[in-house]
């Protein structure tokens, strides 16, 4: 298997907002999507046919206002992408 970190996101004026997913530690369980308050996150097959947690395209140029990220509205949540992910296979860059 190719470990590949798949970036969602985007840089402007105000910063750099990406998500990345680690898609060597993902295994496409799904919990992320579960737990995202904000519904952007979705499970696909990548190029090698294998399920790994995506950034819904609808979503990829909005993050900044579409996901709070992790240390500032989620952190607050019950559950969240971070807490559930037992991989540790999802990181943001704000």
């Amino acid at each position: 298997m190719i470990a590949i970190k798949a970036n969602y996101g985007y840089a402007d004026g105000t910063g750099e907002y990406y998500i990345t997913i680690d898609t060597d530690k993902c295994d496409g369980c799904g919990d992320c999507v579960e737990a995202c308050p904000n519904g952007i996150l979705e499970v696909t097959l990548d190029d090698f046919d294998e399920l790994n947690a995506a950034v819904k395209p609808e979503f990829a140029q909005s993050l900044s206002y579409e996901c709070m990220g992790y240390h500032q509205k989620c952190v607050n949540e019950a559950s969240n992408c971070h807490s559930v992910c037992s991989a540790d296979a999802i990181k943001h860059s704000w």
